[in-house]
């Protein structure tokens, strides 16, 4: 935690304390971290004179923050209308099997996590599933098997 701290702290430095500038930290903050900590929050609050109570409704009423951390490879399922009706939720579903996880988790060693989204854009490649901003388009339940394969070899590369 010390070192998130260190990290939000020389983000801060880069901004003025005012308020106009919450959204964009947070959003620093996250891109960052990859996620909102408790003491991130505090941080940022104290930073522009304002209660921890205005940064914590800030980044609660924008559904583009998390505050838990997400897994070094983040699979965003689409569930837009196109997507849910190409099959999107068996896609899902085979993402949940084949990770072990379930919406919203992580796996034990922090590569994986997943997460159910509304609309990506790409609806005539629906269903879309995007992982750490790759998209891989008109995805099957069968095809899940391979992306992970593809993602996993991308780990083994270091690359990201």
């Amino acid at each position: 935690m010390r070192e998130e701290l260190e990290s939000v702290k020389e983000i801060l430095k880069g901004f003025q304390p005012e308020r106009r500038f919450l959204i964009k930290i947070l959003q620093e903050i996250q891109e960052k971290l990859g996620y909102l900590p408790e003491e991130a929050m505090r941080e940022v609050a104290q930073f522009l004179h304002i209660p921890p109570s205005e940064v914590y409704g800030v980044a609660t009423f924008y559904n583009q923050f998390r505050f838990v951390p997400v897994g070094k490879f983040h699979f965003l399922v689409c569930m837009g209308t196109a997507c849910h009706s190409m099959g999107g939720q068996l896609v899902l579903e085979g993402f949940e099997r084949e990770l072990g996880i379930k919406v919203g988790e992580v796996t034990p060693d922090r590569k994986f996590s997943l997460e159910r989204v509304g609309c990506v854009g790409c609806c005539m490649q629906a269903p879309v599933v995007v992982v750490n901003g790759k998209i891989f388009p008109r995805m099957k339940p069968s095809k899940v098997e391979e992306v992970l394969a593809k993602i996993k070899e991308i780990d083994e590369l270091g690359r990201d």
